[in-house]
């Protein structure tokens, strides 16, 4: 059964419509035989085609140090796509998707290699009648990025509009960030730049909007009267998947602190915005991201992980793995306690955890509400009666889920808490899409609301670099945590401190 049929069977999806569909451009892609392209990239490409979303007239153009030509590119996407996208594959989709691509081998410094993709893309542009419409993706390393910038900036189209897409990591720190922005901003303005964060790619990342914004019963209680605290959560039960040399400089808290956990709690406090243009949002966040107060050292916690059992297999400790120094002391794991120094959320603690090789992978937003101020049923209860929760599931299992308490069927009045769950794909019934999808189809609409502006950036640095300094001045005993738990100990003690303790959703 096609989508279209099961949105049609789904009063959920009555009355939904199609977006507008992109100009006709081209899409250059730098790093076309990397990992990013082959997992995410082609895949969402493919998927865009199959629901008929992509421009009518379009370009995809492969570059790449790796030696191969069209064929060959063509063949390795296929097998790329067959492996990793969502929906099936579909030989005519296909056909019609890989006439548009095209591959060029250069390395990026050489100037022939500048020329041949000028000349590639122009051809297509006056083939197809593209319009001099232009999407740049830097798939590759972070040193790259210097020597494709200048060489774009020479190539700008006299005609249509250009679009620069930027991977993750925008920098090492505030520095490095300032000196790229000033990079970029040397050949691009602002409003071209797309600083690609996929979490803001997530369907449930962005119903955050819609359930505190869209819902009248939200926002009246979505403060510090009734909010007792907020905990997010990013776990991951892999380990660095061979990617020591990135990590090493990274860690826990540039990888994974510094965008998608700083974003996903920018998103939870923010101030409703005038409107969902992207200058709105961003402005809203921005004020969140100032607002927050630096933690002191005893409000922060690190880990790294030793040798242990995840889902059942003994895994290596983190020193352990391959490219990584046996006195490493790079964190895997780090937990924060961080307040919004603002109106709204004065003295409400957000507690953040994120690492690797944990018990789990999940990704979860709990907003926990104050307890009701006269529990009559407290004696009652059929086990404690917990606050009220609202739990915003991010990944594996995209949903909502608010925990009550409701009595139970029976004589007497006693009390239990319960789930009120709603799950994207039982609603919808459809296939969740992948972020990718929604973030590069934005990119050619010209729409970056779900990208980060130069200020967030900064910001997140700002915060990033003072924690960072502070843990100049000590050297904690790693590993301190085993593969397959929730961290060091000194995370659990963060909450306890406060009467508190870590969800175990």
């Amino acid at each position: 059964m096609t989508e279209t049929a099961e949105q049609q069977a789904n009063p959920l999806a009555d009355g939904l419509s199609f977006r507008r569909t992109p100009d006709p451009c081209a899409l250059v892609i730098f790093g076309a035989s990397g990992d990013l392209t082959h997992k995410k990239l082609m895949p969402a490409l493919y998927s865009l085609a199959f629901r008929q979303l992509l421009p009518a007239r379009f370009a995809i153009v492969g570059v790449a140090r790796t030696e191969g030509d069209d064929d060959s590119w063509r063949d390795d996407m296929k097998q790329a796509v067959q492996k990793y996208a969502r929906d099936e594959f579909r030989q005519d989709v296909w056909d019609e998707l890989a006439s548009a691509m095209h591959y060029v081998s250069t390395d990026f410094a050489d100037a022939g290699g500048e020329a041949a993709l000028e000349k590639l893309v122009a051809r297509e542009e006056q083939e197809h009648t593209l319009g001099g419409n232009r999407v740049y993706y830097l798939a590759v390393p972070p040193p790259a990025f210097p020597t494709i910038v200048e060489a774009l900036g020479k190539q700008r189209s006299a005609t249509g509009w250009t679009r620069l897409i930027v991977e993750k990591p925008f920098g090492h720190d505030l520095e490095s960030a300032k000196k790229l922005n000033k990079l970029l901003w040397r050949h691009f303005d602002e409003s071209e730049i797309f600083r690609i964060d996929h979490y803001l790619g997530k369907e449930t990342v962005q119903n955050m909007l819609a359930l505190r914004f869209a819902n009248g019963i939200f926002e009246p209680i979505w403060n510090r009267q009734f909010i007792d605290h907020v905990q997010i959560t990013v776990a991951e039960s892999i380990g660095i998947e061979g990617r020591a040399g990135y990590y090493e400089q990274a860690g826990a808290i540039r990888d994974i602190f510094q965008n998608h956990l700083l974003q996903m709690l920018a998103l939870t406090a923010m101030e409703p915005p005038i409107d969902f243009k992207a200058d709105s949002v961003h402005n809203e966040k921005v004020k969140v991201l100032k607002a927050l107060h630096t933690p002191g050292p005893k409000s922060v916690v690190r880990g790294q992980y030793g040798r242990g059992f995840v889902e059942g297999e003994e895994v290596v400790g983190y020193r352990e793995e391959q490219g990584v120094a046996s006195d490493s002391m790079t964190e895997t794991f780090v937990a924060a306690k961080l307040f919004v120094d603002n109106w709204r959320w004065a003295d409400t603690p957000f507690y953040v955890r994120m690492g690797k090789r944990l018990a789990r992978r999940e990704t979860t937003i709990a907003i926990q509400f104050k307890r009701a101020p006269h529990p009559p049923f407290e004696e009652t209860a059929s086990e404690g009666l917990r606050p009220n929760v609202l739990l915003v599931h991010v990944q594996p299992d995209e949903g909502v889920s608010l925990a009550i308490g409701a009595k139970v069927p029976g004589q007497g009045m006693t009390i239990r808490t319960v789930h009120m769950d709603f799950l994207y794909g039982g609603a919808f019934r459809t296939g969740m899409p992948e972020a990718y999808e929604r973030l590069i189809l934005d990119t050619m609409l010209g729409d970056g609301t779900l990208f980060t502006r130069s200020d967030e950036v900064e910001e997140q640095w700002l915060l990033v670099d003072a924690i960072v300094a502070a843990w100049q001045r000590d050297r904690p005993a790693f590993p301190n945590y085993a593969a397959g738990t929730w961290g060091p100990p000194s995370s659990e003690e963060l909450l306890q401190r406060d009467g508190r303790s870590w969800r175990r959703h």
